[in-house]
């Protein structure tokens, strides 16, 4: 049985109405001074707390902006901060559907709509278009970190062609000529980034080498112990995304191949393990926040001012360089 205090606990306290209360409680005026802090004093005392569920129920307006992410991408994390921040200033809530190794892209997404969210914000989905494009017939989307063309979503995004291409001139200003690529496999976020890389050498008149990933550390394992057991290594290699390079490195570490010494390393996210001293990471910074408004102001402004016609808000990105990238050895 639900023993939490009720409004009407609230008003039975104070000696007066709920209806009184609950303007207390929303900061509408009405009840005189004293009687505001008779009421928020007994609300203290008897631990109430507002229903929000309820609350939003009420409304003929959720206010809700759902929000994908994936739960093992520190880069989402820093996104879905910034999105909270500017939904609170815009008046709306947040949910939060994570994917997991038992929850998907798809179930993850329904849970979103099981809430009734009135706009989803999508972190990096890899659905494919004709998918985005039904989920979009239901509810306003806004798809961040990739493009989606011909479909009715808004898009913000960074330019990953530009992305790609300052990593690659820096390492190619340092005097690298064998830059490898590290994958980050299935997904229109890795595919766009791999897409730039082999434009970006062959304007270099550079041989592509594509690695294997999969966008996580443990590929980014994988693809280094392989690197090291074969011998031959490149002098540099950019990875899709931080993880992978962060699992690059760990493995070079552990096979005693120094970074930047024998193999530079690119990331691409400039997520919060970049920054943490004992990796250093040279990556390509996305603009957290800028993307995190812009997803926000798109939901907003299909909601409260009716736009229909979709958007796409491209973001360019820029290189912080770090302590992983060096001049290649002679």
């Amino acid at each position: 049985m639900d023993q939490r205090p009720r409004l009407s606990d609230v008003a039975a306290r104070v000696g007066v109405s709920p209806a009184s209360v609950s303007l207390v409680l929303r900061g509408a005026p009405g009840p005189s001074s004293e009687t505001r802090e008779r009421v928020l004093a007994a609300a203290a005392e008897l631990g109430y707390r507002a229903d929000r569920t309820a609350s939003l129920l009420a409304r003929r307006r959720r206010h809700l902006l759902g929000v994908l992410l994936d739960l093992r991408n520190p880069f989402h994390a820093e996104l879905a901060e910034e999105i909270h921040v500017e939904a609170d200033r815009a008046g709306y809530e947040v949910v939060l559907s994570t994917l997991t190794r038992s929850h998907d892209e798809p179930r993850a997404i329904e849970t979103l709509l099981d809430f009734r969210c009135e706009a989803l914000i999508l972190l990096g989905p890899d659905a494919p278009d004709d998918e985005l494009g039904r989920l979009a017939a239901q509810v306003p989307c806004v798809v961040v970190g990739r493009t989606a063309p011909g479909v009715a979503v808004d898009v913000v995004r960074p330019a990953d062609d530009v992305g790609v291409d300052a990593a690659l001139d820096h390492l190619i200003c340092l005097g690298h000529t064998r830059i490898a690529f590290l994958d980050g496999g299935r997904g229109a976020v890795a595919a766009a980034r791999r897409r730039g890389y082999r434009r970006a050498m062959r304007r270099a008149g550079l041989a592509a080498v594509v690695l294997p990933g999969d966008h996580t550390e443990e590929g980014g394992v994988r693809a280094g112990r392989r690197l090291a057991d074969g011998g031959d290594l490149p002098t540099a290699v950019v990875a899709s995304n931080d993880r992978l390079a962060v699992g690059l490195m760990d493995a070079f570490v552990r096979a005693g191949v120094d970074v930047p010494g024998r193999v530079s390393v690119v990331g691409y996210d400039d997520s919060t393990l970049a920054h943490l001293a004992h990796i250093d990471l040279t990556s390509v910074n996305q603009d957290a926040p800028a993307q995190a408004r812009e997803a926000v102001l798109a939901a907003v402004s299909r909601l409260d001012d009716g736009r229909t016609l979709p958007s796409e808000i491209v973001l360019v990105p820029h290189l912080v360089v770090r302590g992983s990238t060096a001049a290649p050895q002679t």
